[in-house]
């Protein structure tokens, strides 16, 4: 496993562990590539979908200034201030960022005079720039905004709602370490909740695209795309790192069926970023355990599994002429799948309607039972336009 890039350089090029490259965390370099390929979905459905008529472009009036404002100067002086006094006290706390990233960065720690300097350089480059156009006078233009020129904002929209949101059902789930711990759980980079992620996310980019005027249901199809390609890939970054999402522990003889390798059906973990499991014989890292006895990888198979739902929603997406549909399918194929692989996969159990389930299977069922009606209704309404009720 590689928490960081220093371990998969040192397999690759025997370089010690945790020397510089470990400030590269893998399952966050996952989660940017996640976003990254979410990203390129969304932008790729909407220029398609803007050719074939569907969504319309923007015709905008836009008063442009060359100037800034007085409080653009303050803000970005401020802005200024803040880079400085966390980057010198990084460069000079080094090996605590590494050990600590999130923990440098959200401190009250930081070197003053860097940032009292870096703050005065950005505002008095703010405030020469400003001086140099103020004289320009302000200017009325009608300008075309395409919907996929937006792409890089709904996928930062997407990408900061869904941290926030992953991040505080991680904290509901774990209210008694949040109480012991209130800043390191609030920051901490770990222990993500997806669902709570994609719930807050799918709210808060609905408002956004709304003000923007995309067809509301046509954005939802792109979605449902978007984040099962994305799942899966952040659920790579969820294996390679070890970050606990794994399975319970299977010590069941590989069956003649499963055709994969061995590490597939049960594997240990080594060097997982959780540090869980029994000690590496010889190793002196920091991240020097393994499991034992092995677990199943259900990060991969959901990996696998996320992967093969995309192929098939990519395939049928332009035969699926109901706007909607393509993202109530994908409730369904993503409740379905997460349903199962939380039965073999670790977690806390709730007791409702006398059911003994997990929150991910809980949402899961509402997931389906979701899809499975808006397919119902979208159909039965599409049928109903059609014969002109």
């Amino acid at each position: 496993m590689y928490p960081d890039l220093s371990y998969f350089f040192h397999d690759v090029f025997n370089t010690p562990y945790d020397n510089a490259a470990s400030i590269f965390k893998t399952y966050g370099l996952f989660l940017a590539l996640a976003f990254l390929t979410a990203a390129l979905v969304v932008y790729l459905e909407l220029k398609r979908k803007e050719q074939e008529g569907v969504i319309k472009p923007m015709i905008v009036t836009k008063k442009n200034s060359n100037g800034v404002s007085y409080s653009s100067i303050v803000i970005n002086t401020l802005i200024g201030f803040v880079l400085g006094f966390k980057l010198f006290y990084i460069l000079s706390h080094f090996d605590a960022f590494k050990a600590d990233g999130a923990g440098v960065v959200f401190s009250g720690d930081g070197n003053w005079p860097g940032g009292l300097i870096t703050g005065l350089l950005y505002g008095g480059y703010t405030y020469w720039n400003w001086k140099r156009n103020k004289k320009d006078t302000e200017k009325e233009t009608t300008i075309t905004i395409h919907p996929y020129e937006k792409t890089g904002d709904i996928t930062i929209i997407a990408a900061i709602s869904g941290i926030v949101g992953a991040r505080l059902f991680s904290i509901l789930e774990n209210l008694d370490l949040f109480f012991q711990d209130p800043m390191g759980q609030i920051f901490s980079g770990s222990g993500l909740t997806v669902y709570g992620g994609l719930i807050l996310a799918f709210i808060v980019v609905y408002f956004y695209i709304k003000k923007l005027g995309i067809p509301v249901l046509h954005m939802m199809d792109i979605a449902g795309l978007a984040i099962i390609l994305g799942y899966g890939i952040g659920r790579m970054g969820c294996h390679f790192s070890g970050d606990g999402d794994w399975g319970i522990v299977n010590e069941m003889a590989k069956p003649s069926w499963f055709i994969f390798p061995d590490w597939m059906w049960s594997y240990d973990y080594p060097h997982n970023v959780i540090n869980e499991g029994v000690p590496i014989e010889g190793c002196t890292a920091k991240y020097c355990h393994r499991l034992s006895p092995g677990v199943f990888p259900t990060s991969v198979y959901e990996t696998i599994v996320s992967t093969l739902i995309f192929i098939f929603l990519w395939l049928v997406r332009k035969r699926i002429k109901i706007a909607g549909f393509l993202f109530f399918m994908y409730l369904v194929f993503n409740g379905v799948e997460r349903f199962w692989i939380e039965t073999i996969r670790v977690n806390d159990k709730y007791n409702y309607f006398g059911f003994e389930w997990s929150q991910a299977q809980y949402i899961s069922v509402g997931l389906v039972i979701i899809g499975i009606a808006g397919m119902f209704i979208l159909l039965r309404k599409n049928k109903y336009s059609l014969k002109g009720g």
